[in-house]
């Protein structure tokens, strides 16, 4: 840490003056022919400045630090000819094993390397001239990450809720809470999630649970210095349970989709040339499947190795292989089922290449 640097005016100091004595003024020893009971005539030290200590506005009041952290305090003073600085801790004289004093001539300065709670308390810096003294009084409070809760328990668990409560830490770090974090863990992920920070009280609803899901809880303490490091955890889940479903069904009547044939596409007439292989396309819709059945002039020319007939989700198809000028005529697509049949029909001309 940087040190306190001096504000622009001097903080109030107390300023006393003490009575003289032999040890404070030098003079002239009484002579040899000097009445004995005469008075000694005394000498007190020129004092060219007054003292005073100059307190650094941030210095006024409590003087916070975590533990681990340097302490460095810069206090100016004046002073002529140089005064005697002086510190104290609590009233006591300070422990040169962790603080260490170097005093100017018109400051003093305040070091701990490394700060630990038993450094808290009031610093008191004297600085006496002669018979004169000013004295200053500092605040330092050293702390630290407050201890986990003592414990947590899961009180009640209902709907989507779940209700918690725990017990304070017993060390609070040195410093007041500011509150408690809660976070809620599913036992699916295993993840924690924070529902709650700078809460207050001992106890909470946690809301909002999925249902079907198991949860755990755990709470940190806080204080100025963060989270304490370590949480407890509930020994317990809450199971938010789903809630009984009773379905009903309702009944409904069976749907007839019987329908006899019926072509949603008739056979389009064409013209090709002799020897190029040609295919006739319609379509049907019918239930349940029809018997497709094709016919050229009326004859049924199922079989016969020149055509090839598919169907396929309703599309028939009939592939007329190499045609020559005796397959010219008249073609019928025709569909049978049990509640009927129906038929299309298309000419077809061949034609001989010039």
């Amino acid at each position: 840490m940087e040190a306190a640097t001096a504000p622009e005016v001097a903080a109030e100091s107390k300023l006393k003056v003490k009575e003289a004595s032999p040890a404070d003024a030098e003079g002239p020893q009484a002579s040899p022919g000097q009445e004995a009971g005469s008075p000694t005539l005394q000498l007190l030290p020129l004092i060219e400045e007054h003292p005073k200590i100059w307190l650094p506005r941030a210095l006024r009041q409590t003087y916070i630090r975590k533990v681990g952290d340097t302490v460095n305090l810069l206090i100016p003073f004046q002073g002529k000819p140089k005064p005697q600085a002086t510190w104290t801790h609590d009233g006591c004289a300070l422990d040169t094993s962790r603080v260490s004093v170097r005093n100017g001539e018109r400051d003093s300065i305040l070091f701990i390397r490394e700060a630990q709670r038993a450094d808290s308390g009031r610093y008191q810096l004297r600085v006496q001239l002669g018979g004169l003294e000013a004295t200053a009084t500092i605040d330092i409070l050293v702390i630290e990450r407050p201890g986990p809760p003592q414990s947590i328990k899961l009180v009640d668990v209902w709907g989507f809720n779940a209700t918690l409560e725990w017990t304070p830490p017993q060390d609070t770090g040195n410093t007041a809470l500011l509150g408690y974090t809660v976070q809620k863990a599913d036992t699916k992920s295993g993840l924690w999630f924070t529902v709650l920070e700078h809460y207050h009280r001992t106890s909470c609803v946690v809301s909002d649970l999925i249902i079907g899901n198991s949860y755990a809880f755990r709470v940190f303490a806080e204080n100025q210095c963060g989270l304490s490091e370590t949480a407890p955890i509930t020994t317990d889940l809450a199971h938010i349970q789903k809630a009984a479903t009773v379905y009903k069904t309702k009944g409904f009547a069976q749907r007839d989709f019987s329908e006899a044939p019926k072509f949603t596409q008739p056979l389009a007439d064409c013209t090709t040339v002799t020897g190029y292989n040609t295919q006739l396309f319609c379509c049907v819709r019918a239930s349940p499947r029809p018997k497709i059945i094709w016919l050229k002039n009326k004859m049924d020319i199922q079989g016969n190795p020149k055509y090839r007939a598919l169907t396929h989700l309703g599309i028939c198809s009939l592939e007329i292989r190499k045609p020559g000028p005796f397959d010219g005529g008249i073609y019928t697509c025709k569909a049978v089922n049990a509640l009927g049949e129906a038929s299309v029909d298309c000419r077809v001309d061949v034609k001989v290449p010039n």
